[in-house]
């Protein structure tokens, strides 16, 4: 994700804000990863049409996957976001296979003593339920169109439960129909429905666009009402005291997002809308969170589809409620513990259990039997669906810096028989591929491909091949290996910016996916899964969390890490020591200071594991050159979010930081 550059005004009040750790709770593998401040997004990469639930003091979200089978996520503090469930089995005959297709909207709730998670499928609203939030969760129930409301109950609704107990679904279908309905005990109808169609009316020319994407909420007796316009922005905002379909009873709509904000020309998270219910924490605090896409004016990704965007809401004394406007810098984060919940990126996988791991979606209908973690222990065994249907486990393409690596096991019968890595976008037309397949001369090779451009290396079939797949933002590096240790390139690099800006009617409505697959005549054996090798250079410009930096070039036009000064941190998400032991850390940069300090600490700042510290001490002979520092590190194994503190007592700026990489 793109760095934000902070203001001058900021800058002076940086220590205000200040990372400050909240303190641990109990001992956890990634200690209780918590912050003052946070950059948005906070769920990067897809989160389409997303919903907020509050239930004790745990959150919830969920929202449109289309194709991809949906998730649900768990926060304990509203930045730290973990996949729990997959409500809606790819299994289910009715899920299809198609782009734009699959779930619209979602939404969990727990209401009469279970779970529901609503979701529109095909243009019908349908539930399913369970005794807890990961499952396992029951077939789709369809839910009835009320004949008393004049049109069907759409896409896109939300679930809103009132103080008598009483809960509604909120509802739209095409422009000009807004409406509440009811819901019995069993989820269906009651009867009972407020329509209304004055709200966006074609006599006015549908002054709300679409006004999709229905939410309400309630705060000091009043109901809060809120829509977007459409996927290019806007949201609007009513109020009643009564929940009535009396037009007159509601306020004028007006913006929901502080649109007068400053920072809105410049800012890379613009046009917000489709925004979640607000939720209120005990100190009083309401937030609400929604999709938006970073834009492509600002020099970001279309490709990584809309991203889950934190923002807190305030009210004024006559109950008008304005939410801040995603603007490009750090903001106070809500004052709560993360539970141990690290950065929501994807995770590795060595596919040591019995259950495939929520975080992983499918991509349409996909029968039971086409996977199994079973039937070869430690191992992920994957058939293709069909003879003309490929078969994929992906989660979403969250950053513009990683590193995939996976071991396969493929026997691959002719040219169409494939299976390794994959990145696609979201209109399932554009795919970046590192397989093992047979060539048209019926040798067996690892194949790295985009479009038109194709490299190919001979490989011995039967044989366990290493597979990794580095990305530089758009740059694109294949190599191949037999051991995980010693590894030889594939041809060239591959410039993927095409995937990347893809936006073609929205890209299919959600982001790219990234993940392993497997098409033709056979089944595929995969060991496990890296999304951020620690033993492979992480680029630093792209932190996925930071307070203070910001990413810039240096005059050779070399991407960096900058403006880093003291009390700036930056984290780099899901790293990946494996079951080896780090033994150092180096980190390449340009000195701009005499002395100054880079402490590296794993799973959270202060509160976590400190394993290694830079004290950088240069006589700047060199001045613009690149340095490269190492330093042993404590020995450290497994996944981490690793972040990089700097200290000085030089108030000038400290470092331009080019990369780091740990070795063993």
């Amino acid at each position: 994700m793109r760095n934000y550059k902070i203001t001058l005004n900021m800058r002076r009040f940086k220590n205000i804000f200040l990372y400050l750790s909240l303190s641990c709770l109990t001992a956890s593998a990634f200690g209780q990863t918590s912050s003052r401040t946070y950059t948005n997004a906070v769920i990067p990469g897809d989160h389409s049409d997303c919903t907020l639930t509050k239930i004790g003091n745990d959150f919830y979200t969920t929202g449109s996957s289309f194709n991809p089978t949906p998730v649900i996520y768990h926060s304990t503090d509203l930045v730290h976001w973990e996949a729990i469930a997959q409500p809606v089995s790819a299994a289910w005959p009715e899920y299809g296979d198609k782009d734009h297709a699959g779930c619209w909207g979602g939404q969990m709730v727990y209401y009469n003593q279970k779970y529901w998670d609503f979701f529109s499928h095909g243009g019908t609203m349908c539930y399913v339920t369970a005794d807890k939030p990961e499952g396992p969760w029951s077939m789709p129930v369809r839910i009835r169109n009320p004949k008393e409301l004049p049109y069907s109950l759409g896409y896109d609704n939300s679930i809103f439960i009132d103080d008598d107990g009483k809960w509604y679904m909120v509802v739209k279908n095409g422009k000009p129909n807004n409406g509440i309905v009811e819901l019995g005990k069993d989820g269906q109808p009651t009867g009972l429905v407020y329509n209304l169609n004055w709200l966006n009316p074609e006599n006015r020319n549908f002054p709300f666009s679409w006004a999709e994407g229905p939410v309400m909420w309630k705060h000091n007796g009043y109901y809060y009402y809120s829509c977007a316009h459409d996927v290019s922005g806007g949201q609007k905002v009513i109020r009643s005291l009564t929940l009535t379909a009396d037009s007159t009873a509601w306020t004028i709509p007006v913006d929901f997002f502080n649109e007068k904000d400053p920072g809105k020309p410049t800012s890379i998270f613009s046009g917000p809308n489709h925004s979640s219910a607000a939720v209120k924490l005990n100190d009083g605090t309401q937030w609400v969170l929604h999709p938006v896409w970073a834009r492509a004016n600002q020099g970001e990704w279309l490709g990584q589809g809309r991203q889950g965007i934190l923002n807190q809401i305030r009210y004024s004394a006559d109950g008008s409620v304005l939410a801040d406007y995603p603007t490009n810098k750090s903001f106070a984060a809500p004052a709560l513990l993360s539970g141990g919940i690290p950065w929501m990126v994807p995770k590795s996988d060595f596919f040591d259990s019995d259950k495939l791991n929520p975080e992983w979606s499918f991509l349409g209908y996909t029968a039971t039997n086409t996977h199994s973690l079973i039937e070869r222990k430690g191992w992920l065994r994957m058939r293709p669906r069909s003879a003309t249907r490929l078969n994929t486990v992906i989660k979403t393409d969250a950053e513009h810096n990683y590193t995939l690596i996976t071991k396969i096991e493929f026997k691959p019968q002719n040219m169409n028989d494939e299976a390794g890595l994959r990145i696609m976008n979201g209109d399932e037309l554009l795919f970046v591929k590192l397989c093992l397949t047979k060539d048209s001369a019926s040798n067996n090779v690892i194949r790295f491909s985009f479009e038109n451009t194709t490299y190919s290396v001979d490989h011995k079939t039967g044989a366990a091949v290493w597979l990794k797949l580095q990305r530089n933002d758009h740059v694109m590096i294949a190599y191949y290996s037999k051991d995980g240790l010693k590894w030889s390139t594939i041809g060239g690099s591959i410039n993927v910016a095409k995937l990347d800006n893809y936006s073609m009617d929205f890209n299919g409505w959600c982001g790219n996916r990234q993940g392993l697959y497997v098409q033709g005549s056979t089944f595929a054996d995969f060991d496990l899964y890296i999304y951020r090798d620690a033993y492979t250079i992480t680029p630093a410009n792209s932190p996925a969390n930071w307070y203070g930096t910001t990413d810039g070039r240096t005059e050779k036009g070399e991407k960096v890490l900058e403006n880093i000064h003291d009390g700036d941190w930056a984290m780099y998400a899901g790293v990946e020591f494996r079951r080896k032991t780090c033994k150092n850390v180096q980190i390449k940069g340009i000195p701009l200071t005499k002395d100054a300090v880079i402490e590296v600490w794993a799973d959270s700042l202060d509160n976590g594991n400190k394993i290694a510290t830079f004290n950088v001490k240069s006589a700047l002979k060199n001045a613009g050159q690149f340095e490269t520092y190492a330093v042993k590190s404590k020995k450290i194994t497994g996944r981490h979010d690793i972040y990089l503190k700097f200290r000085s007592n030089d108030s000038k700026e400290l470092f331009k930081l080019k990369s780091l990489q740990f070795n063993n």
